[in-house]
């Protein structure tokens, strides 16, 4: 029996807590939430009354994920038109890869603390 339930937050490292909040409040749609009085600058980010993306304000950037152990992470989203739309009003690069065999549709974009965030919308045979 897995003692999992689901995932509970992701935490990103960013020497730019400003450009790194504006870009998944933005693009992404989370919106700043709740977070408890650490003595250190950061912001916890929501998904309606969950928190997914805890934000934390180093003084050197760290190393991108791309490559790293943990390469990237993964949304699930609710509408890949606007998704798309919104990552490229951003202007940040990204790549949109097939998925062969499915009807997910994939969306790569490295945000400004370097993490590369997965963006899926599923359709209605993800799994073929």
């Amino acid at each position: 029996m897995s003692l999992v339930r689901a995932l509970d937050h992701i935490n990103i490292r960013t020497a730019d807590l400003a450009a790194t909040k504006a870009f998944l409040i933005d693009v992404l749609g989370l919106s700043e939430g709740w977070r408890p009085p650490f003595p250190f600058p950061g912001a916890w980010l929501y998904a309606g009354d969950k928190d997914l993306v805890h934000l934390v304000e180093v003084e050197a950037p760290a190393a991108e994920s791309s490559g790293s152990s943990l390469d990237h992470f993964a949304f699930d989203i609710s509408d890949y038109d606007e998704a798309l739309a919104r990552v490229q009003r951003s202007g940040m690069k990204y790549r949109a890869p097939e998925t062969p065999g499915t009807t997910v549709k994939q969306i790569f974009v490295r945000e400004p603390a370097g993490v590369t965030i997965e963006l899926n919308w599923k359709g209605d045979r993800p799994r073929g």
